[in-house]
């Protein structure tokens, strides 16, 4: 079992150029199945095991990869793409898996995939996603744990999302760029990282309009190219080193992101007491003395990220009074509040909300993680604890 010893009560302090979005990087990978001629060069993709299992998913359905993890390129060559079936050996290790389905819809006519595993944080399901490709024309079942999409030519439509999604978003623009006929997406996600993949698909040649608001209109066009394109910076990981120095009395200096995308992250920071300095491409934060509290509901983007839930919640622990997080995005994501209450905080979870009364100090103990979220968030509470932890 993988494990970090942690020596907690220093500040956190210091300046980091923030990786490639995970995020993004991702969804622009699978984006290229759809190009069938040519080498697609996405610089700035973050070594990290999704960006593994993601290539050998691309590999398995017969791209052609090179992976420089030092230089943090990749190179992508789909023209020989063979096969039309995710299995479920590799769609099980990541919830971004599924985003296959709609580029092998497009190049082969057929798609079997298998439904996604990754993090367990509630049910996610993927109904709006299959519906959306019934509303473009494609067959779609669901059997022994696969969704079996067909369509000869996907054709134009008008998709309405219930609940913002980035995943489903994604999904709807690889099939809508090359489908016969112009696609409206309504209540769209409107994630930097969403609008990263319309910018890459945009430079291949696709008519994307609208990514950023809930309202994206697509023209097809015949074909897509190859082309050389950087990913954004993870402004959730810049988020977490943010909330790293708060918690522990730093100060850090980030770049390689956009700070507009942490608007408020930034603003709840700035309600606790944080002094945050904005230069372009570059964000400072320097902890206060004392933390205050502060009231939070996670949403859909531009809302407060999810992801940085169980952060926020550590910060919250050393706050002087009372702070309150309602968890709207997914219905099992407090699983990391107990492992704070070993460390010593003082949590009480209520249905979707969580009150946190701030204490005077933590305890270093061993915890765990159950998912990669909820482990930021209890590493930045160990950071802050008192004595050894793992």
């Amino acid at each position: 079992m993988d494990k970090f010893i942690i020596t907690g009560g220093k500040p956190l302090t210091g300046s980091l150029k923030v990786e490639g979005s995970k995020n993004a990087a991702l969804p622009i990978i699978f984006a290229t199945l759809l190009i069938k001629k040519g080498v697609t060069t996405i610089k700035n993709v973050p070594p990290l095991r999704d960006i593994f299992t993601a290539i050998k998913v691309l590999e398995f359905l017969g791209a052609k990869v090179e992976y420089d993890k030092t230089k943090q390129i990749i190179k992508i060559d789909a023209s020989f793409i063979h096969q039309n079936t995710a299995p479920y050996e590799l769609m099980r290790q990541m919830r971004a898996s599924f985003l296959v389905l709609g580029p092998i819809l497009v190049r082969m006519g057929e798609a079997q995939v298998s439904l996604p595993g990754g993090c367990v944080l509630g049910s996610r399901p993927v109904d709006y996603i299959i519906e959306g490709f019934k509303s473009l024309g494609a067959e779609v079942e669901e059997t022994k744990g696969y969704v079996i999409a067909k369509a000869k030519k996907l054709a134009g439509g008008t998709i309405y999302f219930d609940r913002p999604s980035h995943t489903g978003t994604e999904n709807i623009l690889y099939a809508a760029v090359l489908a016969k006929g112009k696609t409206e997406i309504f209540n769209a996600a409107c994630d930097p990282e969403v609008v990263d993949v319309a910018n890459f698909l945009n430079k291949t040649g696709a008519k994307i309009k609208g990514a950023g608001t809930p309202h994206i209109i697509v023209e097809p066009v015949k074909e897509l190219k190859a082309v050389d394109y950087s990913v954004c910076g993870d402004r959730l990981v810049a988020g977490t080193f943010m909330m790293g120095a708060a918690i522990t009395g730093g100060k850090v200096t980030l770049t390689g992101f956009e700070p507009s995308d942490l608007s408020m992250v930034n603003h709840k920071l700035t309600d606790m007491g944080c002094k945050i300095t904005i230069a372009k491409r570059k964000l400072t934060l320097e902890a206060p003395k004392k933390l205050n509290p502060v009231n939070i509901t996670t949403f859909p983007y531009p809302g407060f990220p999810t992801d940085l839930q169980a952060c926020l919640m550590a910060v919250c622990t050393l706050a002087t009074g009372t702070s309150r997080i309602r968890e709207t995005v997914f219905n099992d994501r407090f699983s990391h509040t107990m492992e704070m209450r070993r460390l010593g905080a003082d949590i009480i979870i209520s249905s979707d909300e969580a009150t946190i009364n701030g204490v005077k100090k933590l305890e270093g103990t061993s915890v765990m993680a159950s998912d990669i979220r909820a482990g930021a968030g209890i590493i930045l509470t160990c950071l802050a604890a008192k004595g050894n932890q793992k």
